[in-house]
């Protein structure tokens, strides 16, 4: 599952629910039609929408009310990854990164990506070495050169302090 918005709230007093989007284009939502709960079980099913500051109002099945739309607040929303367009050659989804092994360039094992996040300032991929805790690496070209998908790694220049 890959989660692509959140109810950010109600809109209006007509039952319409605004939401935040986590795909490049938030209009995208619409075209999923449904979308799940993290446990696959339905969320939302979209019937319209328009842009709006931050994302997307829209209209949805299960919701006619503006205290139900005002109850869904902070409900995450996903959609199975196979519904998601296939990249292009050199394109990925950033939830494809978790589980690909981090390399040096000289080839020494670091880890493997445990998860992606964006606290605010960018994306962070979480590094667990194959002892010890956690760590965390900008998703930046300085840190992290070469992602080979084909090949189920990334090459990585980790911070000196955690070599």
């Amino acid at each position: 599952m890959i989660l692509v918005g959140r109810v950010a709230g109600a809109f209006g007093v007509k039952g319409e629910v605004r939401l935040t989007a986590f795909t490049a284009e938030p209009l995208a939502l619409l075209d999923y039609k449904t979308l799940l709960r993290q446990d696959g079980s339905p969320g939302l099913t979209l019937s319209s929408g328009r842009p709006a500051k931050g994302g997307v109002v829209v209209r949805a099945q299960e919701v006619e009310t503006r205290e139900q739309a005002e109850a869904l607040r902070g409900l995450q929303l996903f959609v199975p990854r196979e519904a998601l367009p296939e990249p292009d050659e050199d394109e990925f989804y950033v939830t494809d990164l978790i589980g690909l092994a981090v390399e040096t360039a000289e080839g020494q094992a670091i880890g493997q990506v445990k998860d992606v996040r964006d606290f605010g300032a960018g994306d962070l991929l979480e590094i667990q070495p194959p002892e010890g805790p956690s760590w965390w690496l900008p998703f930046t070209r300085a840190a992290v050169p070469e992602v080979r998908m084909a090949e189920r790694r990334i090459i990585a220049q980790p911070p000196e302090e955690t070599e």
